[in-house]
């Protein structure tokens, strides 16, 4: 096995990120799912979860990252890539650096939160320790739909709800 990057191999596993999201939308979490990758092995996985867990920092990121580090019996995920279904925010982007990931795979754009370039970009802040490599939209469109489609649901119950109360 190789670390090395290529098209077949990223499509791949954020297309397993995806079905993690998929999972968590079900549930009804906003669907966001993420995978830390150790030698083209999936060692963690997660999906957003901060209502079913009453915890705000049970993003996508956060549950792969712990699950990862479980496994793998240490804190630094070193040598390490995540796939994230959406550009991580401000803590997952903190914690991706302090477990030193060493590449990071987002698919939609996040521009109301997004860490790694809509908003703003910590993995390019020179004063930093750790820099992890960012490459985005990676299948951008699916994992865009995925979100949307979990919104434009919500927003629709929501008109449905409100009908029956008057």
């Amino acid at each position: 096995m190789t670390n090395e990057i290529t098209q077949a191999k990223t499509d791949f596993f954020m297309a397993t990120a995806l079905e993690l999201a998929q999972q968590g939308g079900a549930l009804g979490e906003v669907p966001v799912g993420a995978i830390v990758v150790f030698q083209d092995q999936i060692i963690g996985r997660g999906f957003n979860a901060p209502i079913s867990r009453q915890d705000p920092s049970a993003h996508a990121e956060i549950q792969a990252i712990r699950d990862a580090a479980q496994r793998l019996g240490n804190y630094r995920l070193v040598d390490c890539d995540l796939y994230v279904t959406l550009e991580p925010c401000v803590m997952c982007a903190g914690a991706i650096m302090h477990a030193r990931i060493e590449r990071l795979f987002y698919g939609a754009s996040d521009p109301k939160t997004g860490a790694c370039g809509s908003i703003i970009n910590l993995f390019q802040e020179k004063r930093l320790n750790h820099h992890t490599e960012v490459i985005g939209g990676v299948l951008a469109e699916k994992c865009g739909s995925v979100l949307s489609d979990f919104f434009a649901e919500r927003r629709r119950q929501l008109k449905l709800d409100r009908k029956k109360q008057d």
